[in-house]
């Protein structure tokens, strides 16, 4: 992990804002402890317009989704069964399409967000990734267009920052580097759902490639 200034090239880079919504911060369905307090300070990041594109997701589920504990007959949230040949964690029902924890959080400037990707909507796939969703029932992981449209607006670097670190955030930053962005995360402007996790994830993303700043070296 590092800090200290680094140049940001502002029309070829973008800021990707990972489920910054309400479900996923204290008093929500799936609340990651400290969520909220990752609002102000990207909010302060925006609004001195360091990059050339802010896009964001948005997880946006169906009623009795297939990684809901609750659509699983004598399953509770954190179990772990097989879905289409892959783990598939079981949450707490969350981020219900038009329900207020799916909602988009107020305390960010979304009028500089160009592009918000809705992920999680098909009932029997999860989708953790901002570029790819996770394995359907035919063993593939199909993509957002996330990548895409990065590439057509001339964008070649990521930062990526939002909730939750161990999660969406992590699959979102491998996944970048997968399709061929430079990356990095800012590792201060995410929190994880299992405190834990901080050492498996900054050694899986090292591995590939993943540069890791605090907010601070920007």
């Amino acid at each position: 992990m590092s800090a200290g200034g680094i140049q940001i090239q502002k029309d070829e880079t973008a800021l990707l804002l990972v489920d910054l919504q309400p479900d996923f911060m204290p008093g929500g369905a799936l609340p990651v402890e400290g969520g909220d307090l990752v609002l102000a300070p990207i909010r302060a990041i925006m609004e001195r317009d360091l990059f050339g594109l802010y896009a964001a997701t948005q997880d946006w589920h169906p009623p009795a989704h297939a990684s809901f504990a609750s659509a699983h007959t004598g399953r509770n949230p954190f179990d772990v069964i097989d879905l289409h040949g892959k783990p598939q964690t079981l949450w707490p029902d969350h981020c219900l399409q038009g329900s207020p924890g799916a909602a988009l959080h107020p305390k960010i400037p979304w009028d500089k967000v160009a592009v918000i990707v809705r992920k999680g909507m098909e009932p029997d796939v999860d989708s953790y990734s901002g570029f790819r969703n996770n394995w359907n029932r035919h063993g593939e992981r199909p993509r957002t267009g996330l990548a895409g449209y990065l590439r057509e607006r001339g964008i070649g670097a990521v930062f990526v920052c939002g909730l939750a670190r161990d999660v969406c955030v992590k699959w979102t930053a491998e996944d970048a580097v997968a399709a061929g962005f430079e990356t990095t995360l800012l590792w201060d402007l995410t929190c994880p759902v299992d405190p834990e996790s901080n050492d498996s994830i900054l050694r899986d993303l090292d591995r590939i490639g993943v540069r890791i700043l605090t907010s601070d070296g920007i």
